[in-house]
């Protein structure tokens, strides 16, 4: 397709559209004023198959579907015309009526389709939000359009059901443009053009079944957001941005609980009480059972509303936990929660009178690991050695009795502590050194063992642990060695502190 040519074609047409629109207003009822009208809402359907055509997008079905709408809407202007002009009649109800009805359907439809592409389906914080705004938007139109709508029509049956529909289609299509607004994806410039477009065919439907029950309609100002709806719906179509107005969002988009989503929320819970407050002030008729109904509905959704909003913070705080007490890379616990279960496993020992043994392991040579393949070479194989001990260990201790619990997590870098409880020092080597020949890549860790004497601080045990380790590092590697018993209490012994440990 040719940009350029698409961008031009786009500009005329918003120039010469809007002019039109503008000229149409106007000019007087008359036959001229409805050719016009005509011309304009049959050519920004054509342009908007032109449109789709020309950018071929991912879901045609929600354009086409928009386009029929448009399309349909526009053989019920015409037909309205040729009854007034041409016939002199202006029968009610008429199939420009039926027309007129079908369109709310087909553009309802395609809607629903931008809607369930942008995965919208699944948003239940979205849906509430467009229930709430419905449900304001439905109490206003009974009181302003429906219930006076129903009175005018008399006994007709079928007089009484147009009465209704009409409000009936606004009301699916604000739901639909409100649920629209609440999915998640990019706010293109098609987007924008298509929501200005329903909004705009909302606002002159709406007044002009106001005006029409009240002063009678003559035209006017009030046919303005009409043909501008209809040239932004061209729009929309004929902007290259189209073609990924439908792709899906990510994560949580405008579901978000934003300040402006509150206000807007906060008005449109506001309106079954406010319409209350102005029918008592202005003395206008109580429409309490639709006032009370409306306002029941409201609150429930509100509260609904909430109890999703404090289910999502309840969800990122576990998510924060999680990543608090998790190492991050490999998935394993990481210090702070290796420290806290050791101090766990140091009273159950303690009250149950049970061995308890740390292992620190230190993969081997990790430094040349990765200068020779890379970082990423290097991350791979924490994560790789971490999965693969932390199965062996599972399977060390399957079927194991209950007296026993083992813990396998990162110290940091290339290090990872091993907590063993309910395991002597003979015990605890023979795991540790079987996980040593589950490495990955093949590649050797070096491990050094000590037994808690029941008396050390985590400290201490650590430091033993840590010689040990450093032992098995100086005696070649790939190997486990267990710590010597710590120096008796009181005893002036440096070792209790550990020696320095050259890793690698």
């Amino acid at each position: 397709m040719n940009t350029s040519r698409g961008g031009t074609l786009l500009r005329l047409h918003l120039i010469v559209g809007t002019t039109l629109a503008v000229l149409c207003t106007l000019l007087p009822v008359g036959p001229v004023r409805d050719v016009l009208y005509t011309t304009i809402s049959f050519g920004c359907a054509a342009l908007m198959a032109v449109g789709v055509r020309r950018h071929r997008p991912r879901a045609a079905a929600a354009w086409w579907l928009t386009t029929a709408g448009i399309a349909v809407w526009a053989c019920a202007d015409l037909l309205w015309a040729v009854y007034t002009w041409v016939l002199g009649v202006s029968p009610f109800p008429s199939p420009a009526d039926a027309l007129y009805l079908a369109s709310y359907v087909l553009i309802a439809s395609g809607f629903w389709l931008f809607v369930r592409a942008r995965r919208g389906e699944g948003d239940r914080e979205g849906v509430i939000d467009s229930l709430i705004f419905t449900v304001g938007f439905v109490l206003v139109s009974w009181v302003l359009l429906m219930r006076p709508g129903l009175e005018s029509a008399g006994e007709s049956t079928v007089a009484r059901v147009l009465a209704a529909a009409y409000p009936l289609g606004d009301v699916l299509l604000l739901a639909l443009l409100v649920r629209l607004l609440t999915t998640t994806g990019a706010r293109t410039a098609a987007f924008s053009w298509l929501v200005a477009a329903n909004a705009l065919l909302l606002v002159a439907d709406c007044a002009y079944q106001y005006v029409l029950m009240t002063t009678g309609y003559s035209g006017g100002i009030i046919s303005l957001p009409w043909l501008l709806g209809y040239v932004a719906f061209a729009a929309a179509a004929l902007h290259p941005s189209m073609r990924g107005l439908t792709d899906p969002g990510h994560g949580d988009g405008d579901t978000r609980f934003t300040r402006r989503r509150l206000a807007a929320l906060t008005l449109a819970s506001l309106v079954a009480p406010g319409t209350l407050l102005l029918q008592l002030a202005f003395h206008w008729r109580l429409e309490a059972w639709a006032v009370g109904l409306a306002s029941v509905v409201l609150f429930l959704l509100v509260v609904l509303r909430m109890s999703g909003l404090l289910r999502h913070l309840e969800q990122q705080a576990s998510r924060l936990a999680d990543l608090a007490r998790t190492d991050a890379l490999t998935g394993l616990p990481n210090r702070r929660t290796s420290d806290a279960e050791l101090e766990r496993m140091q009273t159950r020992a303690r009250a149950e009178g049970t061995a308890l043994c740390v292992a620190v392991l230190d993969l081997d040579r990790f430094k040349s690991f990765n200068d020779t393949f890379g970082h990423q070479a290097g991350d791979r194989l924490l994560v790789q050695s971490a999965a693969a001990w932390r199965e062996g260990l599972a399977t060390a201790h399957a079927g194991t009795g209950p007296g026993r619990a083992a813990m396998l997590g990162r110290w940091g870098g290339e290090e990872f502590v091993l907590l063993l409880l309910g395991h002597d020092l003979a015990s605890a080597t023979a795991v540790a050194d079987g996980l040593r020949t589950l490495t990955p890549a093949g590649q050797t860790f070096s491990a050094g063992v000590a037994l808690w004497s029941g008396l050390e601080s985590p400290a201490e045990l650590f430091a033993r642990a840590d010689t040990a380790l450093y032992l098995a590092k100086t005696a070649g590697r790939d190997r486990v060695v267990p710590a010597a018993a710590p120096p008796p209490v009181g005893d002036d012994a440096a070792g209790a502190a550990g020696v320095p440990v050259s890793r690698g």
